[in-house]
C-alpha cells in the first residue's frame, strides 16, 4: 500500500499526517518547529527526518511505502529558499540510508490554501503577525496579494494594529493627540508610563509590537474613539485584498477562508471586517477551512509525479 506524508510546520512546531490515497488520516503527530530561516536548515533538516522516522516507526510503516511528502513550513514561500531545506533533507536522508522518493518544501499559506478547499479553486486571508491572501483560480494558477512585510505592507495585521495603537499612545503622551484609553491599557499591561519607557521598550528591549494589538481591540470594544478608526481603517486595507483576489480570481462567486485569531476570534475588529465584506461585496462568501494545512500538503503530496 502507497501512503501520504503531508506536515504543517510553524515557529513552535510541526503537525505531521499520514494518509491514504483518499486523504484518510492513519495517524498523526508532532515535532520541533521548522521555521527554517530562523533556525537553520540543518537543525530543521534533522527534526523533521526525525519527525518522519517516528511516525513510520509508530506505524510499523517502512519509507518504501511511502509515495511522497510536503512540507509546509514558514519561510518556503521562495522556491529559491525552499530549495536550501528541500535539498538538505534529501541529502541527511541519503547519509541515514534512507530514500525519500519525492519530498518537497512548500510555503505554509499554500497548504493552508490546498486544505480549506480540498485542491478547489478559493482564496485564503491571512491576518496574524503580519496579513498575505492566496488565491487559486479555476485553471489552478495561484495569485498573491499582500505580503510585502512590516515595512512595506502587513496592512491590517496584528503588528500594524500594535504599531499604530502604540504610535497613539507616544502622541497622547506628548498632547500631540487625542487622549485614548490604549495609553491606561499599555501602563496596566506592560508597565510602559512614560515616552523614555516607551522608547526603550520598542528600541532597546525588543519589544514585541504585535503584543499591543489586543491592547487596541480591547480599547475599541470599551468605545475608545482612537482605537476604533485604527480598527476601521485596517478593516478597510483588508478589504482592499479582497476586492484585489477577486479581480485576479475572475469568478463568480470568491470563497474566502480565514486563518489568523485577530480575525477569526469574536472581537471588535473581526466583527467590523465581517460587516465591511457584506457591505462591499455580493459575491464573496467567507468560509470555514474543509481541511486543516498538514491536509492540504498530503494533497500536495499525491499531486506530486514520482
Amino acid at each position: 500500500m502507497q501512503y501520504l506524508i503531508g506536515m504543517d510546520g510553524g515557529g513552535t512546531k510541526t503537525k505531521c499526517v499520514i494518509t491514504d490515497f483518499d486523504l484518510n488520516v492513519i495517524c498523526e503527530s508532532a515535532g520541533g518547529p521548522s521555521n527554517f530561516l530562523m533556525l537553520g536548515v540543518e537543525k530543521v533538516s534533522a527534526s523533521i527526518l526525525n519527525l518522519i522516522s517516528e511516525i513510520l516507526l509508530q506505524k510499523e510503516i517502512s519509507y518504501d511505502e511511502i509515495y511522497a511528502a510536503v512540507l509546509g513550513t514558514t519561510g518556503g514561500g521562495r522556491r529559491t529558499d525552499a530549495e536550501l531545506l528541500e535539498n538538505k533533507i534529501i541529502e541527511d536522508a541519503a547519509v541515514k540510508k534512507i530514500y525519500l522518493k519525492n519530498f518537497r518544501v512548500e510555503s505554509d499559506a499554500r497548504i493552508a490554501l490546498e486544505g480549506a478547499f480540498s485542491g478547489k479553486p478559493g482564496s485564503i486571508l491571512i491576518a496574524g503577525t503580519g496579513s498575505i491572501m492566496f488565491g487559486k483560480d479555476a485553471k489552478g494558477v495561484i495569485h498573491r496579494v499582500g505580503g510585502f512585510g512590516r515595512f512595506l505592507g502587513d496592512e491590517g495585521s496584528g503588528y500594524r494594529i500594535g504599531r499604530r495603537g502604540l504610535n497613539a499612545v507616544a502622541k497622547d503622551f506628548d498632547g500631540r493627540g487625542k487622549n485614548t484609553l490604549m495609553t491606561q491599557l499599555v501602563l496596566s499591561e506592560f508597565k510602559i508610563s512614560s515616552p523614555e519607557d516607551l522608547i526603550s521598550e520598542v528600541y532597546r528591549n525588543n519589544f514585541d509590537i504585535a503584543s499591543a494589538a489586543p491592547i487596541v481591540l480591547k480599547a475599541a470594544e470599551m468605545g475608545d474613539i482612537e482605537a476604533q478608526k485604527i480598527l476601521e481603517t485596517e478593516a478597510d486595507e483588508l478589504v482592499l485584498h479582497i476586492a484585489s483576489m477577486e479581480k485576479k480570481l475572475n469568478e463568480k462567486i470568491l470563497f474566502v477562508s480565514l486563518i489568523g485569531s485577530i480575525i477569526t476570534k469574536e472581537n471588535y475588529f473581526s466583527f467590523v471586517f465581517r460587516e465591511k465584506v457584506m457591505q462591499k461585496f455580493t459575491n464573496v462568501f467567507i468560509k470555514e477551512p474543509e481541511n486543516p494545512p498538514e491536509i492540504g500538503a498530503a494533497l500536495m503530496a499525491k499531486q506530486l509525479k514520482v
